[in-house]
């Protein structure tokens, strides 16, 4: 659909005056061609133009409006370049501060000093490469990252993924004891991952088992399996910090997830490895952002009307809150992002139904962000 015919029928589902389409038109237009189109899982031969009229014709004519003006004031759009620029800031705003840091107070010199002590300059390089970096889902973009750093940090210290097998481990270890000696071990790991919003799949207590689960958790398990698979060689030294990073976060999860990490080192035993966790955000989403229940705005009331229960699962139990009318977790972010849209954000911007419960049959996927239901527990 020509971007001329995709105007023309938004006019007319909106049934907007002339002197009103043309200003929204002007809008449309140049929101279209800079940021929307650029989402990844539209369907090919269809852009935003097209998936913001079919997703308006799902509301009653009463309630187009509320829904249109709540995709133009209060949608955010996280698109390539923004994505681009958080992974770029990662290595010199939040790692190369640490490895000075760490390397300043074993000196005992302080971090401005560090370029000018040559012993301190060859503990930051020694340092550097004694870091691993690994990916906690496809989403930690770890071939930008590596791309971002090349010159800096080498291809065999950054893998895409936390669960390795025995080869790989050997493999890490034997380029890492080549660079810098025979008994060399990692001394720093940075696991890094696009999104938390609730932060349940990193780190939550399962009621039911009575224990704790979660990709950190799992890591946890991978780096004893590591050392069996390498017949009790050590890979990653027992001190060694671990440093969790998302490029992006919810104030929600900001406060929640060490939250839970003190509630898991003072219930859970041999936890002591927490200690060195610590986690950091490229990027915090406002407090105020997220709808909620209690949220005088008038698109609560539609995502209240238009809700189908269909959307409960056993997944979405996990969060504690049955409820997806709020997303999961009713963390209510109207928030999408390049490549997908998580399912914490509201599902009238991405989940698809049969609409059997809704007031709306064959409901399909948000104002153009086009992607399948349940796109993912963040």
């Amino acid at each position: 659909m020509n971007q001329k015919l995709g105007l023309r029928l938004l006019g007319e589902v909106m049934r907007w005056s002339d002197e009103q389409a043309r200003d929204e038109f002007r809008w449309l237009r140049l929101m279209s061609r800079f940021r929307y189109d650029s989402y990844e899982d539209f369907r090919a031969g269809v852009r935003f133009l097209e998936r913001l009229s079919v997703w308006l014709q799902q509301f009653e004519p009463t309630d187009r409006e509320i829904a249109y003006q709540f995709i133009k004031s209060r949608l955010v759009y996280i698109g390539p370049s923004e994505m681009q620029l958080l992974v770029g800031r990662m290595y010199p705003e939040v790692v190369e501060q640490r490895l000075l840091q760490a390397v300043s107070s074993t000196l005992g010199i302080p971090p401005y000093s560090v370029w000018k002590t040559p012993a301190a300059v060859n503990g930051l390089a020694a340092l550097r490469r004694k870091s691993l970096f690994m990916a906690l889902s496809d989403g930690a973009r770890i071939d930008e990252f590596r791309r971002s750093n090349v010159g800096l940090l080498s291809n065999e210290q950054i893998v895409v993924a936390t669960q390795l097998d025995g080869s790989k481990w050997k493999d890490l270890l034997k380029e890492l004891r080549k660079d810098q000696g025979s008994k060399a071990t990692f001394e720093e790991v940075y696991l890094i991952d696009d999104f938390v919003a609730s932060g349940t799949t990193l780190l939550r207590y399962d009621e039911e088992d009575k224990s704790w689960k979660g990709k950190l958790v799992k890591f946890r398990g991978t780096l004893e399996e590591a050392t069996r698979a390498l017949d009790g060689e050590t890979v990653i030294a027992n001190n060694a910090r671990i440093h969790i990073h998302h490029y992006v976060a919810s104030a929600y999860a900001e406060s929640m997830i060490e939250s839970r990490v003190r509630k898991m080192r003072a219930s859970a035993p041999n936890t002591e490895w927490l200690d060195r966790v610590t986690f950091s955000f490229g990027y915090i989403l406002p407090a105020d952002l997220p709808l909620t229940k209690d949220s005088p705005e008038p698109f609560r009331t539609l995502v209240e009307k238009y809700y189908d229960p269909s959307l409960e699962n056993r997944h979405s139990a996990v969060s504690g809150v049955d409820s997806m009318m709020f997303g999961y977790k009713e963390c209510g972010l109207p928030v999408v992002f390049e490549h997908n849209t998580p399912n914490n954000s509201l599902p009238l911007l991405w989940a698809e139904t049969a609409g059997v419960s809704a007031p709306v049959r064959n409901v399909r996927n948000s104002a153009g962000f086009d992607v399948g239901p349940l796109a993912g527990t963040r």
